[in-house]
């Protein structure tokens, strides 16, 4: 077994695992990139070695709809377009649309939780584990060697019920069957003590509503769904509305009613002419594929339909993103000019729904593993996690820390000192193109973006070679050509001096070799004189 994405990273998750030549693929997760990766939208595994064995491929066992789980799937489907992909009702629901037209629905098989499927003569049993959203599974395969639990996101905690349940007597019902390897989170292991209380809102949304008679925009994840479950019972019990913004939330909050995913009385729920009402709380959605855009859309005064005012109370019911820092304070900022007023979820107080220590080793006790294999976050999170595990008595050579790659080899439930690695890495996804767009690329834009392009262009004639025109030179980000008339024209000799060192007595000129020959010169004067090294490049053209 092995990761091609999730390990010493958060998101991008995605877990192998190869049982007697069946493969096994657990998430098909992507990870947002982040704002020093120019132009670029989101990343997903490097798939290279399932599209060499899709022969042997099972199926892909998801555990929840969060991008982090699925959102590879509409890129990488098309290459596996005939593998089953398996989930839960709420999840499989949730990422039709975004597969319609690229997978046979016939491959979109719904699991229920505590009932068994076999595949290849291995048993595969779903359980039901605690999450922000319903429906989140994690997978007890039996081998032949004993069981292998996957558990990706999950949190214990008594007070959620039915689809967010974590059902503790089917973990330790599978505990007890001689449980090979326990493969869980890493992402909060640091965190002292259980994730609940802590991931709930409930009381800083009551303490918000009452201490304002005024409108609240509310800001959210729309996948977070039972925290809207506490937004709706804290509103419940004042006399305002809510209203929520946009098609997408819109439809997710229908689709969750009619499920009973939520239990919400639409007796509350409000339309766009309560929008400017004094006591009525706005429901907006953050995209994570475009953290804190429609809120920014807001604060700017960009939106059509919500003004803020001074007297507006902004709730802020999301997490501050990985590398997305700078643009959450520019968010408080922009709100802040507005004069209306912030709540922000407190940093070391409130907490999302990953497991925590406590949450980790109660894990652990349950399953009783004889392996451990810390998966999904930073490597200094999943060396936390191993160090939580070796507290409660598991031999630290049965922990297993890997990147990803790393192939972990049991035969005969025994662990094998083998050093094997497969092909993984990341694919960097720009727009709808589909194709990786590569570290070259994105090299060159960063260059692009720190020190500008600077474009040399020269006509020679085709027959005796000598210049015609030029060199003339154009530039982009890097100065203003008016401004700096001595630096163009030291720019214009020294490329001409290039150029006739190269085809004095030519009949044939190389004019890879010109165009290299100046860049280098060029870049060490630029270098000297402005501490710059723009992209250069050189256009030549024979008439």
């Amino acid at each position: 077994m092995f990761s091609l994405g999730g390990l010493d990273e958060n998101g991008k998750n995605m877990f192998v695992i190869d049982i007697d030549e069946n493969i096994f693929v657990f998430e098909a997760g992507l990870k947002y990139a982040d704002e020093l990766m120019l132009g670029i939208d989101y990343i997903i595994p490097n798939i290279n070695y399932l599209k060499g064995n899709k022969k042997r491929i099972k199926g892909f066992f998801l555990t929840h709809a969060h991008d982090e789980n699925v959102g590879a799937l509409p890129d990488i489907i098309e290459e596996l377009p005939n593998v089953p992909i398996y989930g839960s009702k709420y999840t499989i629901d949730s990422i039709k649309s975004e597969l319609e037209g690229k997978v046979n629905p016939k491959n979109l098989k719904e699991l229920k939780a505590h009932v068994p499927i076999e595949i290849s003569g291995l048993r595969i049993f779903p359980v039901s584990l605690s999450h922000s959203l319903p429906g989140n599974f994690g997978y007890a395969i039996y081998t032949a060697d004993g069981v292998i639990f996957y558990a990706a996101d999950f949190v214990i905690d008594p007070l959620m019920k039915d689809a967010y349940k974590t059902d503790i007597g089917k973990l330790a019902y599978i505990g007890k069957q001689n449980v090979l390897c326990l493969l869980t989170e890493s992402m909060y292991a640091d965190v002292e003590g259980f994730t609940s209380p802590r991931h709930r809102i409930s009381s800083l949304i009551r303490e918000t509503l009452n201490s304002t008679d005024n409108r609240i925009i509310f800001n959210i994840l729309d996948s977070h769904l039972y925290r809207i479950q506490e937004l709706f019972n804290e509103v419940a019990s004042t006399d305002r509305k809510i209203v929520i913004m946009g098609k997408r939330l819109k439809k997710i909050i229908d689709y969750a009613i009619e499920n009973h995913y939520l239990t919400i009385s639409k007796d509350i729920i409000g339309d766009l002419s309560n929008i400017n009402d004094k006591k009525v709380v706005i429901l907006n959605a953050n995209e994570k594929e475009n953290p804190y855009y429609n809120i920014m859309k807001i604060a700017d005064g960009y939106d059509k339909f919500i003004k803020l005012t001074e007297e507006d109370t902004v709730f802020l019911a999301t997490p501050i993103y990985e590398n997305r820092e700078k643009t959450y304070y520019h968010l408080l900022d922009e709100i802040s000019k507005t004069g209306a007023s912030i709540v922000t979820l407190p940093k070391k107080e409130s907490l999302s729904y990953h497991a925590s220590s406590e949450d980790l080793m109660t894990m652990i006790n349950l399953m009783n593993p004889k392996y451990y294999f810390p998966i999904r976050g930073e490597y200094k999170n999943q060396v936390q996690n191993a160090n939580l595990a070796n507290l409660i008595g598991i031999p630290k050579e049965n922990i297993l820390l890997k990147e990803n790659g790393d192939v972990v080899t049991i035969e005969n439930g025994i662990l094998k000192e083998e050093y094997q690695k497969v092909e993984a890495g990341s694919i960097l996804i720009d727009g709808d193109a589909g194709d990786d767009i590569g570290e070259v690329v994105l090299k060159d834009r960063e260059i692009l973006s720190n020190n500008g392009i600077m474009i040399i262009s020269v006509t020679l004639n085709k027959q005796t070679k000598e210049i015609i025109a030029g060199p003339e030179i154009l530039t982009r980000g890097f100065i203003y050509v008016k401004d700096s008339y001595d630096l163009i024209k030291e720019i214009k000799k020294i490329s001409e001096s290039v150029i006739l060192e190269n085809i004095s007595g030519n009949k044939y000129v190389e004019y890879n070799k010109i165009k290299n020959s100046i860049r280098d010169e060029l870049s060490k004067y630029l270098i000297n004189q402005t501490g710059n090294k723009p992209m250069i490049i050189t256009v030549m053209q024979e008439i």
